[in-house]
């Protein structure tokens, strides 16, 4: 079953174009047909594009990987980092940082600028410094806060990138191709589909249509995440009851063994009943004669 419906595909502004004469001919097969000079998307292989894309998502969430998301065009941005900031993924909204992916060491370590400067706020070495030069660490600290923020719990690479725009984002999507990171994207008719690995034909230019499709994908990606909760809580219960069932099983083991033995000793003839003696006999005997 899909995850969404073509009706709200379609509500949402989701097929329509851009003007004929902006096409790329590699997104002919998701055209639909061409009105008023404006190319429709076909909103049946929207639904299967998006499908597909929302289940590789969800199995790279449940493993634990994280997934970057990109989109600094104006009526993108505050969608994606209200809707990606819930479930805990990095995302980049303002300009892209050139070599975030590429050089990402580096990057790293002017992220780790901003530990620093909170750490001096918070021993209080920040207050020891002149007027000067706390207003140039505070400016410092609010641009790196602006720029990086958003990735500064990204400790390594991430595994997926996720792309409203690929013409705009084309910096992001290259460094990711380099490094063989797959690359999830909202593809227009004025884009190449054929540049990432998992495209999704849609209008990405109208505010609702952008917060469907990401909505839409930001849901499969709960779901990933709630199914490797369910499962490490699970193991955590299947340890703890294994550790309770453990000096049960060895007993058990125990009195296995020890009929094992006891049977084999009376087959080996050392284990035999006790024979009556001579007085017992005499005695048997005697009881006999008076009865008679």
């Amino acid at each position: 079953m899909s995850r969404i419906s073509f009706n709200q595909l379609l509500e949402a502004g989701v097929h329509f174009g851009h003007l004929k004469r902006k096409w790329n001919p590699a997104m002919a097969p998701y055209i639909f047909m061409e009105k008023n000079g404006i190319h429709i998307i076909d909103l049946h292989k929207t639904i299967v594009k998006l499908d597909e894309a929302s289940s590789a998502l969800k199995q790279i969430a449940k493993s634990g990987r994280k997934i970057l998301f990109v989109a600094t065009k104006k009526q993108a941005k505050d969608i994606v980092a209200e809707r990606v900031k819930q479930v805990n993924m990095p995302y980049v909204t303002e300009r892209w940082p050139g070599g975030l992916l590429t050089n990402f060491p580096t990057i790293r370590k002017t992220i780790k600028k901003m530990s620093s400067i909170d750490k001096m706020m918070t021993d209080g070495s920040f207050d020891n410094l002149a007027k000067r030069e706390k207003l140039q660490i505070s400016r410092q600290r609010a641009k790196l806060d602006k720029n990086f923020g958003s990735i500064a719990d990204m400790t390594r690479l991430p595994s997926a990138l996720f792309v409203v725009d690929i013409l705009k984002e084309h910096i992001s999507v290259r460094e990711a191709q380099i490094l063989n990171i797959p690359v999830f994207a909202i593809v227009d008719t004025n884009s190449d589909p054929n540049k990432v690995n998992f495209p999704i034909p849609a209008n990405d230019d109208a505010a609702k249509s952008i917060f469907l499709i990401i909505d839409t994908v930001c849901q499969a990606i709960e779901e990933g995440l709630t199914e490797r909760k369910s499962e490490k809580d699970k193991d955590k219960e299947d340890k703890e009851t294994g550790h309770d069932e453990e000096n049960p099983s060895r007993s058990r083991n125990k009195k296995t063994q020890q009929t094992a033995r006891i049977e084999k000793t009376i087959e080996n003839d050392d284990y035999t009943e006790d024979e009556p003696d001579e007085a017992d006999v005499e005695i048997a005997e005697a009881d006999e004669d008076d009865n008679e």
